[in-house]
Parts: C-alpha cells; sequence; structure tokens
C-alpha cells in the first residue's frame, strides 16, 4: 500500500538555504589573536569622527534620560545627518564615504526628509536595514575604548567621557535631529560635524585615548586598561614599522609584515624588542598566509561548480582531477625541496611565503605550496615559543581541522607520493569540512518552521552544486583601520604613496631608538 505523507503544516516544504560566512572555518585563530591585540579598533571602524559623534550622542541621551528605545531613534537620525552632510559637499575631502550615504542621496534634495530616511518601521526601505545602524559596527569598539557604556541597552557616557567642546561641536547636529525634515540651509549650518572637518578638541581627546597617553603625550601605564596598554603596543610596532620600512611604499599591513614577520628586526631592534606584543603579530601574520590560502583555494574550487539548475554540477572525483592535474609530476618531497628556503643560515626567517605571492604566480597551486610553507613553520623549534603560539592559536591541545599541523600530518604521509595525491586529499578535505561546519550551523527558522543550512555547497545524488561563489580575499588583521586612525590623529602621514611617522607621532609613540 502506498501512503502519501503531507506536512508537518506548521513548516514550508524542503531546507532552507542562507549563503555562509567562514565555510572552512580556518579564519578563527587569527581573528582571536587580532581581537587581542587590536581592541577598540574593528575592521569597520572607519573614522574617528563617528566615536566622537557616539560619546556626543550618550551624553545628550544621559542629559534627556533616554531610554534604550530612543537612543535607538537618536542614533539612527545622527547617522543620516552625518551622510546627508556629505551629500550636501559639507565634508572635506576623505577616502571613504560615510556610512549609508549612497541610500541617504535618496532622501536628499532641496531638503533631507530625515524622519523617512532613518524609518524603523521600513528597514529595507531605511538608510539601513539594521535596527541600531551603524552603531552595530563602532558599539563594541567604542565600549572597549571607554567613549560609550551602555545601561539597559541605552548609550551613556563611558569612563573616557565625551568633553565639552566635541559635544558643542555636534549640538546643532542633535538638535537637528528632533526634525522630521530639515531644509539643505539648516543642514549646512551644522557643517562642523561632518567628516574631514577638522576639529582640534576631538583631535586632542581621541589621541589620549588612542594612544593611551595624558594630555602631554606621557604613557602612564597604570593609569589605563589592559586593552588600552596592547592597543597602544600596536600602534608603537606599527610606527617602529614606518620608521623603518614606510618608503618601501607598501599598505600599512605590509609594511608591518615587513619589520616584524621576517628577518632579524624583531629581536635586534631597539623599540620592537622591547614590545612583547610584537612576536604576536609575527606569528598572526604568518598564519594570515595559510588562512589567505585555504580561502582562495575553496573559492577557486567553488568556481568550478555550477548551480543546481546548471549543467556544470560536479563530483567529487571531478573535483579532486581538477587540484590533480594541476599538480607538477613530482612527489611531495621533491616539491619540499624546491621551495624558497624558510631560514638563512643564522636562524632568521626568509619571505618564503612573499616569494611565492611573487606577481604572475597566483595559480591554486601556489596556495597548496602556501600551505605546504605554513605546515613546516609549524613544527616544533622553528618558531620560538610565544610566536608559535599565536601562529597556531589553538584553544585545544590536538591539531585542528585544516590548521598547519593538520597540514603538516598530510606531509608526513604523502611524503613519497605524488604531488596529485595530495592535491587530491586537499580536495576531500576541505569538501569534508564545509560539510562540518555547514551541519554545526544548521538552524530552526522561526520563519518557516523548518530547518536553515548556512551554504553556498550542496550535494545532490553525489554531485556538487552551488548556490553562489564564495569571497577569496584575505581576512582583516585592522592594521588598515588602525593605521587611518593614526594619519587621521595626525601621528602618520602618506605622500607620494609612501608613510612615514610624523615629530607628533615620534614622540607620543615613543619610537626613538
Amino acid at each position: 500500500m502506498t501512503v502519501d505523507v503531507q506536512g508537518p503544516a506548521w513548516a514550508v516544504l524542503g531546507l532552507g538555504v542562507r549563503s555562509g560566512r567562514y565555510p572552512l572555518a580556518v579564519e578563527g585563530p587569527v581573528m582571536r589573536a587580532v581581537d587581542r591585540l587590536v581592541p577598540g579598533v574593528s575592521t569597520v571602524t572607519r573614522y574617528l569622527r563617528y566615536h566622537s559623534m557616539y560619546a556626543a550622542i550618550a551624553a545628550h541621551a544621559e542629559r534627556l534620560d533616554l531610554d534604550a528605545t530612543g537612543c535607538r531613534g537618536l542614533v539612527r537620525r545622527c547617522e543620516v545627518l552625518l551622510a546627508a552632510l556629505q551629500c550636501a559637499g559639507a565634508s572635506a575631502e576623505v577616502e571613504w564615504s560615510a556610512h549609508g550615504v549612497d541610500r541617504v542621496r535618496r532622501f536628499y534634495g532641496e531638503s533631507l526628509e530625515l524622519a523617512r530616511a532613518a524609518d524603523q518601521e521600513e528597514l529595507g526601505q531605511s538608510y539601513s536595514p539594521r535596527r541600531w545602524g551603524f552603531w552595530d559596527q563602532y558599539g563594541g569598539p567604542a565600549v572597549v575604548l571607554g567613549t560609550v557604556k551602555l545601561e539597559q541597552g541605552a548609550l551613556r557616557p563611558g569612563r573616557h567621557r565625551c568633553p565639552a567642546a566635541v559635544g558643542e561641536a555636534f549640538a546643532p547636529l542633535l538638535s537637528l535631529a528632533e526634525r522630521d525634515v530639515v531644509p539643505s540651509p539648516a543642514l549646512e549650518r551644522a557643517g562642523q560635524a561632518a567628516l574631514g572637518v577638522p576639529l582640534a578638541a576631538e583631535r586632542e581627546w581621541l589621541t589620549r585615548l588612542i594612544t593611551a597617553t595624558t594630555s602631554e603625550g606621557v604613557h602612564v601605564p597604570e593609569e589605563w586598561e589592559p586593552s588600552d596598554r596592547t592597543r597602544r603596543a600596536t600602534l608603537r610596532a606599527l610606527g617602529r614599522a614606518i620608521e623603518l620600512h614606510g618608503h618601501e611604499g607598501h599598505g600599512y599591513q605590509e609594511t608591518l609584515r615587513s619589520a616584524v614577520a621576517f628577518g632579524e628586526t624583531l629581536t635586534g631592534d631597539p623599540v620592537l624588542a622591547a614590545i612583547p606584543e610584537a612576536a604576536g603579530w609575527r606569528g598572526l601574520l604568518l598564519r594570515h598566509y595559510s588562512v589567505g590560502a585555504w580561502r582562495r583555494l575553496w573559492a577557486a574550487l567553488v568556481a568550478e561548480i555550477g548551480s543546481k539548475d546548471g549543467e556544470a554540477d560536479r563530483s567529487a572525483e571531478e573535483l579532486r582531477d581538477w587540484l590533480a592535474l594541476q599538480a607538477p609530476n613530482r612527489t611531495l618531497r621533491q616539491a619540499l625541496d624546491d621551495l624558497p628556503p624558510l631560514k638563512d643560515t643564522a636562524g632568521h626567517l626568509l619571505p618564503a611565503e612573499r616569494r611565492l605571492l611573487e606577481p604572475g604566480d597566483d595559480t591554486p597551486m601556489t596556495d597548496v605550496l602556501l600551505l605546504l610553507v605554513g605546515a613546516l613553520r609549524s613544527r616544533e623549534g622553528h618558531l620560538p615559543g610565544d610566536v608559535r603560539a599565536v601562529f597556531l592559536g589553538r584553544r585545544r591541545r590536538a591539531a585542528e581541522f585544516l590548521d598547519p599541523t593538520w597540514v603538516d600530518g598530510l606531509v608526513v604521509d604523502h611524503l613519497d607520493r605524488p604531488m596529485s595525491d595530495l592535491a587530491a586529499r586537499l580536495v576531500d578535505d576541505m569538501l569534508a569540512q564545509s560539510r562540518r561546519v555547514a551541519l554545526a550551523k544548521l538552524r530552526h527558522d522561526p520563519a518557516t518552521g523548518g530547518l536553515k543550512i548556512f551554504s553556498r555547497l550542496h550535494l545532490r545524488d553525489e554531485r556538487y552544486f552551488k548556490t553562489g561563489d564564495e569571497g577569496d580575499s584575505d581576512i582583516g588583521t585592522r592594521i588598515l583601520q588602525l593605521g587611518s586612525f593614526g594619519q587621521q590623529l595626525g601621528l602618520f602621514t602618506v605622500r607620494d604613496g609612501c608613510h612615514a611617522v610624523t615629530t607628533a607621532g615620534r614622540t607620543i609613540l615613543e619610537l626613538s631608538a
């Protein structure tokens, strides 16, 4: 007898699918190290002006005794106003646009329709689909910096209260936040708060907070929280790296890498040698290569797979062949012998990873070689203990899936086998790990009553199909944002693509060797 089963009636048919972040879950060790080494900064906190604005909002909310709902409405309106100032041309030339400025333009003409732009009922039609707007991105760092604290969800001044002079600069903007429609002339009168407009009181205040110094530019360690001291240490390491390598014309991250990741500067330079956190940056930046390699390799694999409606779905065997056929015709042992040297005769680290990533070498097999370098660097004795601890970034003693010691285990197993065998094994391991990660993220969806899986890669009838491509960019280390903060505070400067430390920066960060 055939039974037709329908239902349950409270759930829709099928499995809900959403794109997942970090499909191989290899980013954790780097992200945790970044959290420890750059507290109070995030990859999306672009401007110090927003920190000042939120501090001014917190002080204003305290005076008006606003609750969490009132604070949320005020935050959204002020963020719209700050973006609208850029629409009105009040902002000085800045490297990035104000948050939400493209959406705000729709509400700006002869006047700003502030209530509509900041509407909390139709979030998808407003300047930001997030209930708290861009405070979601700045809130955590602001609390760490101590400019704002939360009391039952409401913004209140933190341990570093907004100075009166800074608050006065935002007073016109806070006043306009009470209106539903703001005429352009009224908006322009609040231009002192716009991005890029110099505000001496703000620079003095935030220089003290970011660099953990007094108003005279002196660092007294016991007067600051551990997170403040750590952030200062990282900023000092970056400043010293700029002194040593800023003339080479690289970005902030590569400039720091040049100083701390390779060679003898980390231990031989008197400034860097006195910064314990610099060793953590060596471990982090070396592990960053392996994480980037996995991300690019996975993105390249997924790019070879078609959608569920196309003809380019792939079997596991076809995917193994995709990478195996790109492998050189040699054994793994021979491939290891051909790698650039990892150390010089004095035991100093050499930039093997940089040599592999030279222009023109951006193939999947280059990423395999980077993984092999990471595996060799993970071995006992290659890195000092403090560097190795950050490099491994473990939360347990055993090897974790796809970490450098996991890859080193594959090296041992495949040493005298063809490189194509290792390539095929890496594909199997990536497919298995992506499935583990997706199942670990499986959640009940209250909107449908069913289950929701977060993944772009899916298996049907032993063949893989995708619902979208994967990103292959490197994960952020927040050094770009920290360097930008240094520029905004006048500690660093950029000219003709080269970075330099200003006289004030050299004094405040104690960079004299």
